[in-house]
């Protein structure tokens, strides 16, 4: 069991992946459209949306030409929840950091 839980967070271990799960806890997007949400090139976008799909952590589906990818089980939404109030909790001293990661959590 521990080496499955291992496999998960080195699915989850590039910061591309996780800045395109967060844009997903929103909802289902195109692939065209996270890239740009995402701001990485195509390509690198198409390697790391791979890597998630492999590890079972988004689901795609086809619409003519257009993929659209989604994540697969709403825990995964919380699971980057708790991993942000962790890193917030862990970073009081740190007030930069800190001002980041909330900066990020505004609309």
């Amino acid at each position: 069991m521990f080496g499955v839980k291992a496999e998960l967070f080195k699915t989850l271990a590039h910061p591309t992946r996780i800045r395109a799960l967060e844009v997903l806890a929103d909802g289902e997007r195109s692939v065209s459209d996270l890239a740009v949400e995402v701001e990485v090139e195509l390509p690198h976008l198409s390697q790391q949306l791979a890597v998630l799909r492999k590890g079972g952590l988004v689901d795609t589906r086809r619409e003519a030409t257009t993929v659209y990818y989604a994540i697969r089980d709403p825990l995964l939404v919380d699971l980057l929840a708790v991993a942000r109030r962790l890193l917030i909790s862990g970073l009081e001293g740190s007030t930069a950091l800190l001002d980041d990661l909330r900066a990020e959590d505004m609309p």
